[in-house]
This record gives C-alpha cells, sequence and structure tokens, in this order.
C-alpha cells in the first residue's frame, strides 16, 4: 500500500506560480511512475503530467506544456508540480497518483492504483 499527501494548494492571482507537492508513505516511491492530474467542479478529471520512476522521462497534458513542470526527489519519497504563469482555467483539485508500472506515462486515470485526497488550487483573474 501507499499513501499519497498532496500539498501547496492555494489562492494565486493569475500569471502567479505554485509548488505542489506529494509525500508517499508505506513503499517507497522509486517502485512507481507519477502522475498529477486535476478536476474542476463539474467536469471530469484530467490529466496534468506524468514522469517515470527515475525522473528521466515526463509527459505533460497541451494546455500545461511549458508552463507546469513535473519533477521527483525519490530519497525524499516525493513528487512535485512546478506550476508557473496560471491561468483562471487551471482552477482545480489537484491530485497525485502512483502507477505500478515505473516506466508508463499514463494519461489515463483508472490505469493508477494509488491516490492522494487532492489539494484545490484557485487561480483569480
Amino acid at each position: 500500500q501507499v499513501q499519497l499527501v498532496e500539498s501547496g494548494g492555494g489562492l494565486v492571482q493569475a500569471g502567479g506560480s505554485l509548488r505542489l507537492s506529494c509525500a508517499a508513505s508505506g513503499r517507497t516511491l522509486s517502485s512507481y511512475a507519477m502522475g498529477w492530474f486535476r478536476q474542476a467542479p463539474g467536469k471530469e478529471r484530467e490529466f496534468v503530467a506524468a514522469i517515470t520512476w527515475s525522473g528521466h522521462i515526463s509527459s505533460y497534458a497541451d494546455s500545461v506544456k511549458d508552463r507546469f513542470t513535473i519533477s521527483r526527489d525519490n530519497a525524499e519519497n516525493s513528487v512535485y508540480l512546478q506550476m508557473n504563469s496560471l491561468k483562471p482555467e487551471d482552477t482545480a483539485v489537484y491530485s497525485c497518483a502512483a502507477h505500478s508500472n515505473p516506466y508508463a506515462l499514463s494519461k489515463t486515470p483508472y490505469e493508477y492504483d494509488y491516490w492522494g485526497q487532492g489539494t484545490q488550487v484557485t487561480v483569480s483573474s
């Protein structure tokens, strides 16, 4: 079992930045690929970014490419999402997830095995 806890969300003005963290316990994250997803009110959960176990390969949704950066520190058992140039449409609950295939860069939520509770990000215009 892997327990995931997100932090770092909050209220920010458009154009601002936030850094989300996802801390794991229970098992080492180096066995998993990791993803970030988001869900806005009334919308389906949406892929944001994913990273392989080593951190060498990552993938992004077109809507966040060149603005968001996913990274990980396996020694700290944590994954991060640096979000720059935030827009009001980035407002959502952001959740991290662990995929049992350490090389996966899946954009499909149901393929992930463990999920955190999420952290709210609100971007004001």
